[in-house]
């Protein structure tokens, strides 16, 4: 998904523009998470930009993509921009260190 959105248009109430446009990116990964998994992948990753346009877009994660949005309505952009990429997530083990403390030994 790469788009564009306006926040300014005639006759329309900017909030419920705001919130039409988050239900939009809401949806969207919604619909990309729920696609079948190709094999060895775990889950769908996301590589996600924000901007007040697409030359000035910055890298985010999911996680921060509506706050990013948040701020820059809050700064009074009159559109932004959004693009969310999908991509195939595999987990990655966490390799533990000799320093830490194993919890699970009751003490």
């Amino acid at each position: 998904m790469k788009k564009t959105f306006q926040l300014k248009v005639e006759g329309k109430n900017r909030e419920r523009l705001l919130e039409a446009a988050k239900h939009d990116i809401r949806k969207y990964l919604k619909r990309e998470r729920a696609k079948a998994l190709p094999k060895e992948v775990d889950f769908w990753d996301f590589d996600c930009k924000s901007g007040y346009s697409e030359a000035t877009a910055a890298v985010v994660s999911v996680a921060d993509l509506i706050k990013s949005i948040d701020e820059i309505v809050k700064d009074g952009g009159e559109q932004f921009y959004v693009e969310v990429l999908a991509k195939p997530g595999v987990k990655v083990a966490r390799v533990r260190n000799e320093g830490e403390d194993d919890l699970t030994d009751g003490e």
